[in-house]
């Protein structure tokens, strides 16, 4: 059963219990004086204070806490309270001195006193007031009537605080899915648009790789739209994804550009976020290649044990050309940073070099991933 079904099931629960124990407490409580015979309109009054009861906590839960204690009206919530309680027992009170309960209650005291061969109360004098028995009921009904609004108040906060945290988890789970689903889409528009012309250069003087450039970029298309629409993908989808990302930028590139790419043959299956890499072979390419200088692109995969990956890529580094992943194009390396505290909250460590001594931007990224 689902958790809020679960709760829905549980709330009216507690409730039916609670009303049960306390109905039964009224039912077992009584005077302890003897073998006392209790008139009828005890029993009634208990019925009707019971009611009452019941009225006090609903009216709290429905009315008192929610509009009153939630929106910040303090005093008012208290009053409320206050004012709730004096009416039970007034209430209470009215009613006892209606059905007479007092006198009968006293009567039936006298009854078991000589039932039982003890001698008779002295009466009491007049205008005394009401008897200490009444007195002893009254404080006990105000307990309760406190426990009872003190139960509801607790129950309605904590459903209130219940619901406000899985609102806040569905807003949670909203927002990370769709800042996922933002990142995941900004794959470079500018590459396919770039490719498109490359292959259309390329169909006046070689058609067959012309068709190849075609194919590959179909299955890159084919694994943005579709492959990848589970949130997860094979490592080995994404191995062939960068493979022909590589192949369709080297359409553009000439003899005095370098690109490696070294990774496991075959390789050990794992899930991983689909175009996860793509960001750093992106930047790469954008600020690793200079028209008239030689340059080189390298780009490593290994896997050191099972749900490890290690990635490494390195460009040359040319004077005046920015290398901030977070340019205009492609995804950035700040929202990279963000879509792994995502996905793989301290399960990665990347490391940012901007200049090694070999005049290269690095990027490593040590990620833990599942099998």
């Amino acid at each position: 059963m689902p958790a809020t079904a679960f709760q829905r099931v549980l709330t009216p629960l507690i409730h039916v219990l609670a009303w049960g124990l306390l109905a039964l407490a009224l039912l077992l409580f009584q005077p302890s004086a003897g073998h006392v015979v209790l008139p009828t309109q005890y029993w009634a009054k208990q019925g009707v204070l019971l009611l009452m009861w019941l009225a006090a906590f609903y009216l709290t839960t429905r009315v008192s806490v929610p509009r009153l204690l939630l929106r910040g009206r303090n005093g008012w919530f208290v009053l409320a309270l206050a004012g709730t309680a004096a009416t039970v027992l007034l209430l209470s009170s009215a009613l006892e001195q209606a059905l007479h309960l007092p006198e009968l209650m006293r009567e039936a005291f006298h009854a078991a006193d000589a039932a039982a061969g003890r001698l008779p109360r002295p009466p009491r004098p007049t205008g005394a007031g009401r008897p200490v028995l009444g007195n002893r009921f009254d404080l006990v009904n105000l307990l309760i009537t406190l426990l009872v609004l003190g139960i509801a108040t607790a129950i309605t906060m904590v459903q209130h605080w219940q619901q406000e945290a899985r609102l806040r988890e569905r807003l949670d789970q909203q927002r990370v899915e769709a800042e996922l689903a933002l990142l995941k889409a900004q794959i470079n528009p500018h590459f396919f648009f770039n490719t498109l012309n490359n292959i259309y250069s390329l169909t006046l003087i070689d058609g067959e790789r012309a068709r190849a450039a075609l194919h590959r970029l179909s299955r890159m298309m084919r694994y943005v739209l579709y492959d990848t629409a589970s949130g997860e993908a094979l490592l080995s989808q994404e191995v062939a994804f960068i493979q022909d990302y590589i192949n369709l930028m080297q359409l553009r590139l000439t003899d005095r550009v370098q690109v490696v790419f070294e990774h496991p043959e075959p390789v050990s299956e794992a899930r991983i976020a689909p175009m996860l890499l793509l960001p750093f072979v992106e930047n790469a390419f954008k600020h690793g290649v200079a028209a008239t200088q030689a340059s080189r692109i390298y780009i490593s995969l290994r896997q050191p044990a099972p749900g490890q990956l290690d990635i490494e890529v390195r460009n040359t580094l040319f004077a005046k050309l920015s290398t901030d992943l977070a340019g205009s194009n492609g995804i950035g390396l700040a929202n990279t940073r963000r879509r792994l505290d995502l996905l793989y909250p301290g399960h990665y460590a990347l490391q940012v070099t901007e200049h090694t001594p070999d005049n290269e931007f690095e990027v490593k990224l040590e990620l833990g991933i599942a099998g």
